[in-house]
């Protein structure tokens, strides 16, 4: 493969007449790739009869200081400051539309600090370019290493610092994770999950290098929830303040009241089934608001997990069901341990174990029961175009109290009468 680029170079460099029509017949990636190799003098005619948007796709292959060598070598300076903008319009529209997988997320995490060298090179030539990069910069570079122009990976410095200067740079290049700038949100966000605390190569739609990020940064974001989220889990509107009148905070918070009062009728409703049974055993209301608050916490958890893998485009609907899966499998294990805890304390507490045994599988059986709902109303509430942080909580609710109570009182109408 070197020998083929060092026969392009010298084509291009000792046959004149034929250089255009060789170099276009090239793909973007060779021209890259050869560009950066052949004389001053090649360049520079090349670059005078190459339209204004093939200098932009060629300059688009190379790394920003590669560009900014190529960009003098065009005379006419009205039309190189047209094949600036030009590129630097391409490359702030593709990077606004990568950065889309946050709202928050900023130009300024997309690095271009970066070179982009050819895996035939050595590191003595990698260490004058690194070092230039240095000079200009005052920042030590990533070094990515291409094959004619395509990205195979890159050279870390350590690596770098150890091997004699004439050794070649290809075995010392390792694999880098790379996404392109069009991928879907899901697929960036599991990009820089599995590159934690390392940097994830942001490619263009022709497998050139757009810029990088490292995943660390763009991890932050996805921690640092916006403040809104609070209201939005409380049921309040995100622009309401301390000092709003009573006016206000009514007119903005008595709907949602009234939709909780309705479901709250339908877990006293379940609770009114077993009325006979609490005449009779008094002490399970004592025990009844463990029940329903341990599924309510417990779905909350699974809630909050929901809505912030909604928010970034990591999960839907359509991808839904191992999430549902896991989360009722967490709900089942916390079940198990926490009603082993309560039906001990029955136990000790009441001295009746058929009574602990009743409200640890109760426990068990309401943990599921909001592992479920809590991952199943969120995706569904999205798919029907409604807030999940501030719609789902109320059915969640609702769900954990009902099944939780008919599980509770059903058993123990079973077992103790």
């Amino acid at each position: 493969m070197l020998d083929d680029t060092r026969r392009l170079i010298n084509q291009l460099t000792y046959h004149p007449a034929g250089r255009l029509e060789l170099f276009r017949r090239l793909s973007l990636a060779e021209q890259g790739a050869v560009f950066e190799s052949i004389s001053p003098h090649v360049q520079q005619s090349l670059l005078l009869k190459l339209k204004d948007r093939e200098i932009i796709d060629l300059l688009d292959q190379m790394d920003l200081q590669q560009a900014e060598n190529i960009l003098p070598r065009i005379n006419n300076q009205g039309r190189q400051q047209k094949i600036i903008r030009q590129l630097k319009g391409d490359i702030r529209a593709k990077a606004e539309y990568f950065l889309r997988f946050h709202p928050q997320a900023a130009l300024s995490l997309l690095n271009f600090n970066y070179l982009f060298l050819s895996a035939g090179g050595t590191i003595d030539e990698a260490a004058a370019a690194i070092d230039e990069h240095y000079q200009e910069t005052g920042k030590l570079p990533e070094v990515l290493v291409h094959d004619r122009g395509q990205l195979i990976g890159e050279a870390p410095l350590s690596a770098l610092v150890r091997e004699d200067n004439d050794s070649p740079l290809r075995p010392l290049v390792v694999p880098v994770k790379t996404v392109t700038y069009q991928a879907e949100i899901e697929e960036i966000v599991k990009s820089f999950s599995a590159a934690e605390h390392s940097k994830v190569i942001v490619l263009d739609q022709d497998g050139s290098v757009l810029g990088l990020v490292y995943s660390d940064d763009a991890l932050a974001l996805f921690a640092d929830g916006p403040a809104s989220s609070l209201y939005d889990f409380a049921g309040v509107a995100e622009n309401e303040r301390p000092f709003d009148s009573v006016r206000q905070k009514v007119s903005r918070r008595y709907k949602w009241l009234i939709i909780n009062l309705a479901t709250a009728f339908i877990a006293a409703a379940s609770v009114s089934l077993f009325k006979d049974t609490l005449e009779q055993l008094v002490i399970l209301a004592i025990y009844m608001p463990v029940v329903a608050g341990m599924g309510g916490n417990a779905a909350t958890q699974t809630l909050a997990v929901m809505v912030r893998g909604i928010a970034i485009g990591e999960v839907r609907l359509a991808n839904g069901l191992p999430v549902v899966m896991k989360e009722v499998g967490a709900g089942f294990t916390n079940g198990l341990i926490t009603g082993l805890l309560v039906t001990v304390v029955a136990i000790l507490w009441n001295q009746d174990p058929i009574l602990g045994l009743v409200i640890g599988a109760a426990m068990v059986f309401n943990l599921v029961i909001a592992g479920f709902f809590g991952a199943v109303v969120p995706l569904v509430m999205k798919q029907l175009g409604k807030d999940p942080a501030t719609s789902a909580t109320i059915f969640i609710t609702t769900a954990t109290d009902v099944f939780g109570f008919l599980a509770f009182l059903g058993l123990a109408t079973v077992m103790l009468l």
